[in-house]
C-alpha cells in the first residue's frame, strides 16, 4: 500500500486543475443526464459480464490485464449532515484491490463514519453524515499485479446558513481545485529490534520481524505496515503471510524460492509520515535432484494470454558451480488438478516459450525446469493461475438505448433465434437507438466488412502477435477472422488459422522463420461470406538470435561494512535484451567461486553480504538475457573486507606541558576512532582570547602529538584546537582547550607527565605507562606516584606508597568490572609536581579471548622467542614490542620481530644475560590488546642450554657400526640412524685412514631407512683393525666405530672365505636360486614353486624332476627351465596331498636338491590359507531341493572336509548322520536334510574358521520358505520314484538289422518296470497287429520279442517298441533292412536314435510301503564323476542285439 501512497503523491497543482475542470463539467446541468445514462450503461454491461463468467466455466476471474475504470467517480456538492455516496466500476485480472484516499491520505474506515462496499467490480464509498471537514478530493486507486488506475471526484459540503464559516472550496473558481490544509497528529515510531540481512535456502521458512514503540499510541490512529520487495508492494498469499499489531510487524515467507530474493522494506505509514527499515534476503539453491544439476529458473511471467495459447517467460538461474544450461522444459497444470504435463518435447534454449493447445475457459498454472549435462533442476515456483480466454470478449458487448430507460446489452455477433441478451426494463418504449442516437439496420444475409489497421503488437524470433481494428458490424450472425501470411518476395499468401476460428481482433502467429520479413492481412467472415482482405501490414521482420550479452565492463569493489562490499560495474556494450546480472565472489588465491546473488539484479551496483572480516576477495559479474549468461567480466582488484574508511574523530584533552613566556609545549590524545586508516597528520589552530581570532599554527602537518607553539605574546591568554587527518581527509576540530596564559614556568617542582596509557588490563590489575615531563623543575626527577580514582567519584588514592623511578607501574587490587581513571605525579628534590591529565577510563576486566605471551625455544633454529596472539586486530593494527616498557628500536644484537596475521614473535638470535627483564607488547587500534612477560636469569640459563642442544644436535643411532659377510666373501660395514636427510654426508675410516668411495670400497645410504653402509670388496688378513664412520646432517653430527681384531677378525675372515668358495660352486653348476615353497593363490589353487639358476648357468643336458615320497611325479605341464620358474600344481588339495616333495635339477656338473614336507603344521597352514580364501568368497546360503530332502548350499572357491566348518540349527551344532548329511563338492559346502519334518524348521548357520577370523552365513528355513522347499522336495521325490519304476528297455535290441528275405527275424529284449509294463510294437509309426507273420510275446513280464516269419522287402523300415506303465515309459527304434537273395549285403551305418521318454500319469502316487533309496552320504572332496562313455557301436549284421545302455 505504501507504493500506492507514494505514487499518489505525484499529484501536482496542474493535475488538480485539470481534475477541477472535469468536476465543473460534471456539474454543468446539460450533460448530467448523459453521464447518468453512461453510468447505467456501464453497469448493465457489467451485469452481463457477471452472468457470462459462470456460463464459460471460468475458474478464475477475467482475462489478465491491468485495472481499468469503466465508470469513474462523479463529484458532489451536499449540505452538512446529509449523506453522499461515490460510485465507480473497475475491471482487471487479477481482480483489482480498491483503496480510498482523502486528499491523498489513506482513508481510515475503522472510525465508522465511512462505509466502503465492493462487489464484482462495483465499488462505493458512503459518507454517512457529512461535515464541513469532509470537503476534500476523494480518490479511488485500483491496483493489481499488472498496474494501477485511479479516478477522482471532489465532495463539497455546504452549510445551510450563509453567515457561518464558508467552505475552503467556496471561493475558488471552477478551474482550480485547492484542497484545505489539514493538520495531522504527529506519530513517532522508533524501531527497537529490526531484521538483518538474511540468508535462506529454497524450501525454508523465514520470518522478518521488527519491534517498535509508537508514540502517541492511539487506538484509532494505528500505523499501517506495508512490506515491499525491491520496491514492489507485497500482498497476502500462500507464499507471504503478514502480521501487525502490538508494536510488532512480521512478514513470513512460508516456502522460500529464489523469486523471494531481494531488498525487503518495511514502511510503517502514519498520517504524519512513516518509519522505514530495509534489509536484503538472499535465497540460495536448494538441494538438486541430481548432483551438479542447475538451479531452478525463477520469475515465471505470463504474456499475451488468449483463448488457446499463452506466452511464458522466465529468468535463468546462475551457474557458477554447475555446468552450462542446455535448455528448459515448460510444464503446465490445470487448476483443480495436480497433473503436471510437459509442454515441449526437447529443451528450448531461450527463456520464452509460447504454450499452445489450451482449452478455452480453463485456467492453468505454469512452471519451468532447467537442463544441463548432469540432469534436470528442481521446478521453479509455479505461476499465478491464468485463464485461457478471448481477451476482447467483453469489449464486444454493446448497449442499445431503446428510449426512456430501456436498454439492450448484447454481443455484436449474436445469432437471431439464439440471441444472448439481457433486458433491463424499467419503462417500456418501442424505439431502438443507441446512446448517441444511432439506429441499427438489420444486416442479415450480408458478409462483414474488411478489418483495418493491422499491426504487430509483439514480435519475437519465431512468432508475431497481430492486432487489428474490427470492421463496423451490426449483424447477429457470429463473425470470425482469417489470418493470412506471406513471405516478403514470395508473392503467395498462406492462411494461418485453418482449424481454429479467431473471434477476437488479436492473434499470435507461430512457427515463423527466424530473421525473415513477412506480410500479414486479415479477413472477416460470417455465415454469409468472407470479406475482402485488409490492407497488408508493412513488412514485419522476426527477431534474429543475437546471442547472449557481452561481458560487463570494469568491476570496482569498495568497502561497505565489516561483512559486506559494494560492487559496481560498467554495463555490457552489447546488452541484447539484458535481463540482469549475477555477481560471484572468490577468496583471493582460490578458485572456489560462489554466487553472491541467486536472482538477476537489474542495476549496475550491488552490496555483497556475508563475507568474512579481514579476508581478501575478488569479484566478477555476468550479464544475462533470455538466451543465458554472458562471459565473465574481468576480476575486480583484490579487496580486504572491512568497514569503509572514514574521517578520523577529533583529538581531545589538549594539555599544556611547558611555557617559557614566548612559546608553549602542547600535547593531546589521539582520536578515539581512526576512521579505518592510520592517523598521520595533525594541525593546530590558536586563538588569542583577547582578539577572538583563530589562526593556523602549522602549515606543514605535525606527525607527533607533541608540539611547541612559538611566537606567542607574553602575558596573553590563548586557546587551542587540533585537527587529525588520515588518507580520507581532515577530521573535525577538537574541543577548544582551556585558556592557557603565556607566562614562564619557574616553579621548582616538575611539570606534568604526559601520554598516559593503560595496558595489560586484566580482571584485577592494569599497567599504567607515561612519558617523562617536559619541565623537570629545579632538579632532576627522582620518582613518580600513580593515583587512581573510580569513575564517577572524586576520591583519588595513590597506588604506590614509594615512588618508582621508571615510567610504568602495574596497579593491582582492582575490583573486577569497575571503571578507573589514573593520573601521574612526578617528584624531584623540591617536591611533587603537577598531576598529569587523567587517563581515559578503563574497565577492570580482561578482553574476551585475551592471551598471554608465550616464551620458548624454537625446535628447529634454537632461537629463544616470545610469541603473542592478539584477540583483536584491525587492518591498520601494529604490534609494538617493548623492554622495560620502552619500545625496542635497536635490532643490532640479533633481536628481530616477525608478524603474521594476529600473531607476532620477538626472536633472540644471540641471547645473553642482557636479555633478562620484562618484555611487553601492545596492539594499536584495538581496545587494549596487550600482555607482558618477565624473563628471569634462571629461566634464561635453561633456555640457553636447550638452545645450544638444538643448534648443535646429535644424530641418534638405532644401531652402532656392525659388519655382515656377503656372497663372494665381501664384507658390509653398516649402521642405522633414527633418520637422515638427503643432504647427509659421511666418511669411513680404516685404521685412521679415510677410505675413498670406489669399486673396492663402495659407500651408500638410504634416506628412507636411515642406513649408511660400506661394502669392502676384498677382505683379507690385511683388513684387521679398527673401522669408524663420521656423519653430518645439517648441524647434527654422529660417530661410531668397530674394532675387528683377534678371534673376532678370524671368525669373520673364515666366514668370508666360505662364502667365496660357495659362490664359485653356485656360479659353475646348476642350482636353485629359490628353494621349494608352497603357494596358495587367491583362486584357491595350491602349487609348489621353486626357481632354478639363471638360464646362462644351465645346459641342454640339465634336467628337472619332481618327486613325492621318493616316487617321481610327472606333471601335466613339464617344467620350463627357460623361464627359471618351475611349478607343480596340487589339484584338489586334501589329506591325500600329504607327503615329502622334492625338486631336483642337475647335469654332468652336479645336482641340486630342494624339498618341502607337507604335513603337520605346514599342512595346517595350507588349510588355513585355503579357508581364508574360501571364507572370503563364500556366498549366501541357498536352498536346493533333491529327491531325498532339502539341501543347504554355500558356494565358495574351494571346499575340503579338512576345513573347520560347522553347521548349526538354532545355535545347536549339527552332527553328521544319515539324516543330516554334511559334505560338499570342491565348489561348495552342503548340508542335506533327508526326509525333512517340521522339527527341521529354523535358522541354519554356516561357519568357516581360519586362524584369524570366522566367516558366517545364515538362512532361515521356516514359514513360506520351508513350505516351498518341502513342496519341491515332494515333487522331486515323486519324480525320482516314477523314474525308478517306469517302464524301461533294459537291453538286447540292436540299432540296425540287415536280413535276407524269406528268413525269420526275431527282435528280443529285456524290459523292466513296477508294475509290469505293457509292450507295444509299431512299424513306421503304425501299430503291428499280431498274426501269422508277426508273433508278439512277453515272457514273465521281462522278455519281450517280435518274431517276423518269412520277411519280405516290404518289412524293411523302422520298427518301434514302446514299454509303458503308470509311471511312464520309453520307446526304442530299430531299423530293419531286407535284401534279396544273391544281392550284396547293403552297408548301412548305424545311427543310434535316443530313447524317447514317456511322461507318467499325473499325479504320481507313491505307495505307502515304498521307501526311497538312500545312497551313501556325500564324500568330499571326491570330484564329480565323469559319465561313462557310451557302449561301442553294435554290429549291423548280427540279428542278436547287444545290451543297450
Amino acid at each position: 500500500m505504501a507504493a500506492v501512497v507514494a505514487r499518489r503523491k505525484h499529484f501536482t497543482y496542474d493535475y488538480r486543475s485539470k481534475q477541477s475542470k472535469y468536476v465543473v463539467q460534471e456539474y454543468a446541468g446539460s450533460k448530467t443526464e448523459d453521464v447518468r445514462y453512461e453510468y447505467r450503461t456501464e453497469k448493465n454491461i457489467q451485469k452481463v459480464v457477471e452472468k457470462k463468467i459462470p456460463e464459460k466455466y471460468i475458474r478464475e476471474s477475467s482475462m489478465i490485464r491491468g485495472p481499468k475504470f469503466l465508470v469513474r467517480l462523479r463529484s458532489h456538492t451536499v449540505f452538512e449532515n446529509s449523506a453522499v455516496k461515490l460510485f465507480c466500476t473497475v475491471e482487471g485480472y487479477p481482480t483489482p484491490q480498491v483503496n480510498w484516499f482523502k486528499d491523498d491520505v489513506l482513508l481510515d474506515i475503522s472510525s465508522g463514519k465511512y462505509f466502503v462496499e465492493g462487489s464484482v467490480g462495483i465499488h462505493s464509498l458512503t459518507i454517512m453524515k457529512c461535515a464541513i471537514d469532509d470537503t476534500a478530493m476523494y480518490t479511488a486507486v485500483a491496483t493489481n499485479t499488472h498496474g494501477q488506475a485511479s479516478t477522482q471526484a471532489s465532495v463539497i459540503v455546504k452549510r445551510p446558513k450563509e453567515e457561518e464559516k464558508p467552505s475552503p472550496y467556496s471561493w475558488m473558481s471552477y478551474q482550480y481545485a485547492i484542497l484545505p490544509e489539514i493538520q495531522y497528529t504527529k506519530i513517532n515510531i522508533t524501531f527497537l529490534e529490526t531484521f538483518k540481512v538474511t540468508f535462506g535456502k529454497e524450501g525454508d521458512c523465514v520470518t522478518l520481524a521488527c519491534k517498535m514503540t509508537i508514540s502517541p499510541n492511539l487506538i484509532n490512529l494505528q500505523p499501517e505496515a506495508l512490506w515491499y520487495r525491491d520496491e514492489h508492494l507485497l500482498k497476502e498469499s500462500k507464499w507471504v503471510k503478514m502480521e501487525s499489531g502490538g508494536g510488532v510487524a512480521k512478514l513470513t515467507l512460508t516456502h522460500l524460492a529464489k523469486d523471494d530474493e531481494g531488498l525487503y522494506t518495511l514502511r510503517m505509514v502514519t498520517k504524519g509520515g512513516d518509519a522505514v527499515h530495509r534489509a536484503y534476503v538472499f535465497v540460495e539453491d536448494g538441494p538438486s535432484p541430481v548432483p551438479l544439476a542447475p538451479g531452478a529458473p525463477m520469475d515465471i511471467k505470463i504474456h499475451d494470454a488468449n483463448r488457446d495459447y499463452v506466452i511464458v517467460s522466465w529468468k535463468p538461474p546462475n551457474t557458477t558451480t554447475e555446468g552450462p544450461i542446455i535448455g528448459y522444459f515448460v510444464d503446465r497444470c490445470e487448476v483443480g488438478t495436480e497433473n503436471w504435463v510437459q509442454c515441449n518435447d526437447s529443451p528450448i534454449k531461450i527463456c520464452k516459450y509460447p504454450v499452445s493447445g489450451l482449452f478455452e475457459g480453463h485456467s492453468y498454472y505454469f512452471r519451468v525446469r532447467a537442463v544441463n549435462s548432469h540432469g534436470i533442476s528442481r521446478p521453479s515456483r509455479m505461476s499465478e493461475p491464468i485463464a485461457a480466454l478471448d481477451p476482447t470478449e467483453f469489449e464486444r458487448l454493446y448497449a442499445t438505448r431503446l428510449g426512456g430507460k430501456l436498454d439492450v446489452v448484447s454481443y455484436h455477433d449474436d445469432l437471431e433465434g439464439s440471441v444472448r441478451f439481457l433486458l433491463i426494463v424499467e419503462y417500456y418504449f418501442e424505439s431502438r437507438t443507441d446512446d448517441i442516437g444511432r439506429t441499427f439496420p438489420r444486416a442479415e444475409g450480408n458478409a462483414p466488412g474488411a478489418p483495418s489497421n493491422v499491426y504487430a503488437s509483439e514480435t519475437d524470433r519465431t512468432y508475431v502477435v497481430l492486432s487489428w481494428k474490427p470492421p463496423v458490424y451490426h449483424g447477429k450472425a457470429p463473425m470470425w477472422y482469417y489470418i493470412e501470411k506471406s513471405l516478403v518476395g514470395s508473392g503467395s499468401w498462406q492462411r494461418v488459422n485453418t482449424r481454429v476460428p479467431v473471434r477476437s481482433p488479436r492473434y499470435g502467429v507461430f512457427d515463423l522463420a527466424e530473421g525473415k520479413e513477412y506480410l500479414f492481412r486479415i479477413l472477416s467472415a460470417n455465415m454469409y461470406g468472407t470479406s475482402d482482405p485488409s490492407e497488408p501490414t508493412k513488412p514485419i521482420k522476426t527477431q534474429e538470435l543475437r546471442g547472449v550479452p557481452s561481458a560487463p565492463g570494469q568491476v570496482v569493489a569498495t568497502r561497505d561494512t565489516d561483512t559486506s562490499v559494494l560492487i559496481q560495474w560498467a554495463p555490457p556494450k552489447e546488452p541484447n535484451n539484458l535481463i540482469g546480472y549475477y555477481i560471484d565472489s572468490c577468496v583471493k588465491g582460490s578458485k572456489d567461486w560462489t554466487s553472491a546473488n541467486h536472482k538477476p539484479h537489474s542495476k549496475t551496483k550491488f552490496f555483497v553480504h556475508g563475507l568474512t572480516t579481514g579476508e581478501t576477495y575478488v569479484f566478477r559479474v555476468q550479464a544475462i538475457n533470455e538466451l543465458g549468461l554472458s562471459d565473465e567480466s574481468q576480476e575486480s582488484a583484490p579487496l580486504c573486507v572491512g568497514a569503509a574508511l572514514k574521517l578520523p574523530s577529533a583529538p581531545y584533552d589538549i594539555a599544556l606541558l611547558h611555557c617559557d613566556g614566548e612559546s608553549m609545549v602542547l600535547n593531546w590524545k589521539r582520536p578515539a576512532h581512526s576512521g579505518g586508516a592510520e592517523v598521520t597528520d595533525y594541525y593546530i589552530d590558536k586563538c588569542n582570547v583577547a582578539k577572538k581570532a583563530w589562526k593556523e599554527v602549522n602549515v606543514p602537518p605535525i606527525k607527533q602529538r607533541l608540539h611547541k607553539v612559538p611566537h606567542l605574546t607574553p602575558g596573553s591568554v590563548y586557546q587551542f584546537r587540533v585537527y587529525a587527518a588520515n588518507l580520507v581527509g581532515l577530521g573535525d576540530a577538537s574541543v577548544v582547550s582551556p585558556p592557557f596564559k603565556c607566562e614562564a614556568w619557574t616553579m621548582p617542582e616538575p611539570g606534568p607527565a604526559y601520554d598516559l596509557s593503560v595496558t595489560e588490563i586484566r580482571d584485577e590489575s592494569a599497567v599504567v605507562e607515561w612519558k617523562t615531563p617536559i619541565y623537570t623543575g629545579a632538579s632532576g626527577i627522582t620518582g613518580y606516584y600513580v593515583d587512581m580514582c573510580k569513575k564517577g567519584t572524586e576520591t583519588w588514592t595513590t597506588a604506590n606508597t614509594a615512588a618508582v623511578n621508571h615510567c610504568y607501574l602495574k596497579v593491582k587490587g582492582l575490583e573486577t568490572g569497575s571503571s578507573y581513571v589514573f593520573r601521574v605525579r612526578a617528584e624531584n628534590a623540591q617536591g611533587i609536581g603537577k598531576s598529569s591529565a587523567p587517563s581515559d577510563p578503563i574497565c577492570a576486566k580482561a578482553l574476551p579471548g585475551a592471551q598471554e605471551i608465550k616464551c620458548g625455544v624454537d625446535e628447529e633454529t634454537g632461537d629463544i622467542y616470545l610469541a603473542f596472539e592478539s584477540c583483536q586486530m584491525t587492518e591498520i593494527s601494529q604490534f609494538v614490542w617493548k623492554k622495560s616498557y620502552q619500545e625496542i628500536t635497536d635490532f643490532s644484537k640479533g633481536i628481530s620481530i616477525k608478524t603474521s596475521g594476529k600473531c607476532s614473535t620477538l626472536l633472540f638470535k644471540n641471547p645473553d644475560k642482557d636479555d633478562v627483564g620484562t618484555f611487553s607488547v601492545s596492539v594499536t587500534n584495538t581496545d587494549g590488546a596487550s600482555a607482558s612477560y618477565k624473563i628471569t636469569a634462571e629461566e634464561l640459563e635453561k633456555m640457553l642450554a636447550l638452545s645450544y642442544d638444538i643448534r648443535n644436535p646429535i644424530i641418534p643411532l638405532k644401531t652402532e657400526l656392525s659388519y655382515k659377510i656377503l656372497e663372494r666373501g665381501r664384507v658390509r660395514f653398516w649402521l642405522q640412524t633414527e633418520g637422515i636427510s638427503s643432504a647427509v654426508t659421511y666418511k669411513f675410516f680404516a685404521n685412521n685412514k679415510e677410505l675413498v668411495n670406489c669399486e673396492q670400497t663402495k659407500m651408500s645410504h638410504d634416506v628412507a631407512t636411515g642406513v649408511i653402509e660400506l661394502v669392502l670388496d676384498h677382505f683379507t688378513e690385511d683388513s684387521e683393525g679398527t673401522y669408524a664412520v663420521q656423519i653430518q646432517d645439517g648441524r647434527a653430527k654422529a660417530q661410531s666405530s668397530l674394532v675387528l681384531i683377534g678371534d673376532a677378525f678370524k671368525a669373520a675372515l673364515a666366514e668370508a672365505e666360505y662364502q667365496r668358495r660357495e659362490y664359485i660352486r653356485v656360479k659353475e653348476g646348476p642350482h636353485f636360486s629359490q628353494f621349494l615353497s608352497v603357494n596358495v593363490g587367491e583362486d584357491a589353487s595350491v602349487s609348489l614353486i621353486c626357481k632354478a639358476s639363471n638360464v646362462a648357468n644351465l645346459k641342454k643336458e640339465s634336467v628337472f624332476h619332481w618327486f613325492k615320497d621318493d616316487v617321481e611325479v610327472i606333471p601335466e605341464v613339464p617344467a620350463d627351465l627357460s623361464s627359471g620358474v618351475c611349478k607343480l600344481p596340487l589339484s584338489l588339495f586334501s589329506k591325500k596331498s600329504v607327503g615329502v616333495y622334492k625338486a631336483t635339477i642337475g647335469d654332468d656338473r652336479g645336482q641340486d636338491v630342494s624339498q618341502v614336507d607337507i604335513s603337520g603344521q605346514v599342512f595346517d597352514n595350507i588349510i588355513n590359507e585355503l579357508s581364508r580364501v574360501a571364507g572370503a568368497s563364500a556366498a549366501d546360503l541357498v536352498i536346493h531341493c533333491t529327491a531325498e530332502g532339502i539341501m543347504l548350499q554355500c558356494h565358495m572357491k574351494y571346499y575340503t572336509e579338512e576345513m573347520k566348518i560347522t553347521w548349526m540349527q538354532k545355535d545347536a551344532k549339527i552332527k553328521a548322520s544319515e539324516r543330516m548329511r554334511v559334505g560338499g563338492t570342491p565348489g561348495m559346502a552342503t548340508l542335506e536334510i533327508v526326509e525333512p519334518t517340521d522339527k527341521d524348521k529354523g535358522v541354519y548357520t554356516f561357519e568357516l574358521i581360519d586362524n584369524e577370523k570366522s566367516y558366517i552365513r545364515t538362512i532361515e528355513l521356516s514359514g513360506q520358505v520351508y513350505e516351498n522347499a518341502y513342496a519341491e522336495f515332494q515333487r522331486l521325490k515323486a519324480e525320482a520314484y516314477a523314474e525308478k519304476n517306469r517302464g524301461k528297455v533294459v537291453g538286447g535290441l540292436p540299432d540296425v538289422v540287415t536280413i535276407m528275405e524269406k528268413k525269420t527275424l526275431s527282435l528280443t529284449c529285456t524290459v523292466a518296470g513296477d508294475p509290469k509294463p505293457q509292450v507295444t510294437w509299431s512299424k513306421n509309426d503304425q501299430e503291428v497287429e499280431p498274426g501269422d507273420q508277426y508273433v508278439i510275446s512277453l515272457d514273465s513280464g521281462k522278455f519281450a520279442s517280435l518274431t517276423i516269419k518269412g520277411v519280405t522287402l516290404e518289412d524293411s523300415g523302422k520298427f518301434t517298441m514302446s514299454v509303458v506303465n503308470k509311471y511312464g515309459g520309453e520307446s526304442v527304434d530299430i531299423v530293419v533292412s531286407v535284401y534279396k537273395h544273391g544281392d550284396k549285403i547293403p552297408e548301412i551305418k548305424p545311427s543310434p536314435s535316443p530313447k524317447r521318454i514317456m511322461p507318467p500319469v499325473l499325479p504320481i502316487i507313491i505307495p505307502s510301503t515304498a521307501k526311497p533309496s538312500t545312497p551313501a552320504s556325500a564324500q568330499s572332496p571326491v570330484p564329480p564323476q565323469a559319465p561313462k562313455s557310451p557302449a561301442p557301436s553294435r554290429g549291423v549284421k548280427s540279428p542278436t542285439p547287444s545290451r543297450r545302455k
